[in-house]
């Protein structure tokens, strides 16, 4: 099986590459067009602002390529909200792929913004992405901006409100969290996408 990590300057990409070897699946860092269309599975990392992750996409010439890949994607963290419509996050146009924005977590009394640590996850939706997540899974956060619970939505979170912490629309699909960091949870949604 081909999976490729889309080199598009996220910091997480060497410990999501490390979690998938764990796996037994060695992805490839690649910017690569062609390496990318024909992958088995792609996974867009990203850690960072959703302007400059936008901006190197463009710069790569990879915006309609990840438009029109036809295989499973997801979207790690920033990598999630890239595919969606629209980020609050400097006014940005995003790939547009899963229909939903992306706007900046509620302030609250007693939470700090950027939300950064373990949060519970709570299955919306079944889906073959959440198999075996069971009822008290944990996983380890680090962001500013969220998507909101919606139509896509398949498990979320709560850190001053509920947020998705997993999303999907067809072939794409997003985790809000570090599954890297997530341990066992982490690293079995890593591995019903990897048998999706």
């Amino acid at each position: 099986m081909a999976v490729v990590l889309v080199d598009a300057g996220g910091t997480n990409i060497g410990s999501v590459r490390y979690a998938l070897q764990r796996l037994g699946v060695d992805a490839a860092l690649t910017a690569d067009p062609a390496r990318i269309r024909t992958a088995d599975k792609v996974i867009l990392p990203g850690v960072g602002a959703a302007g400059p992750g936008m901006a190197r996409l463009c710069e790569l010439g990879l915006v309609e390529l990840m438009r029109g890949l036809t295989q499973p994607v997801l979207g790690v963290c920033l990598g999630m909200q890239l595919l969606c419509t629209h980020s609050q996050e400097g006014d940005t146009a995003c790939l547009g792929l899963i229909p939903a924005p992306v706007g900046r977590l509620a302030e609250a009394p007693g939470l700090r913004i950027p939300h950064m640590g373990w949060n519970r996850l709570a299955a919306k939706k079944p889906h073959p992405l959440l198999d075996g997540m069971g009822e008290d899974g944990w996983a380890y956060f680090v962001h500013s901006y969220a998507v909101p619970v919606g139509e896509y939505t398949l498990a979320t979170a709560d850190h001053a409100g509920e947020f998705s912490a997993v999303i999907a629309r067809g072939n794409f699909h997003g985790m809000q969290f570090h599954p890297e960091r997530s341990a066992a949870v982490g690293a079995r949604l890593l591995k019903n996408f990897l048998s999706l």
